[in-house]
């Protein structure tokens, strides 16, 4: 177990080095997660010990939520001065997550069936 966590948090620290380098707008951890899932792809195989510790780390994944639920109560008096700028900043990331999604999903489909020879 110890292994395993060694390993997903050495891509964690390679992902969180590449954003560092490259400037990417993206998170280290996500990046990592990125170079774990091709690392993963190309062995074929997922090594035991990573699985136990993957479904043990996802069994507690409530327990991450503790912080933002922190975060939540020590800012609740400048939650409380600004909450229509943050109902209307979920609204708008909500509906233009959905749009593009639909954009992109649509875009797939019409490739797929491109690919197949259906025209329609």
């Amino acid at each position: 177990m110890i292994a395993a966590l060694a390993t997903l948090l050495i891509f964690q620290l390679i992902g969180e080095i590449a954003v560092q380098l490259s400037g990417l707008p993206v998170p280290g951890p996500v990046v990592g997660m990125l170079l774990l899932f091709l690392a993963l792809r190309w062995c074929e195989t997922l090594p035991d010990a990573l699985r136990t510790t993957a479904e043990t780390l996802l069994s507690h994944l409530s327990l991450l939520f503790i912080p933002a639920g922190v975060g939540i109560i020590q800012y609740g008096a400048r939650l409380t001065n600004e909450w229509l700028a943050l109902v209307a900043a979920m609204v708008l990331g909500t509906l233009t997550t959905v749009a593009v999604t639909a954009l992109i999903m649509q875009g797939v489909i019409h490739l797929q069936r491109r690919s197949n020879g259906i025209n329609k």
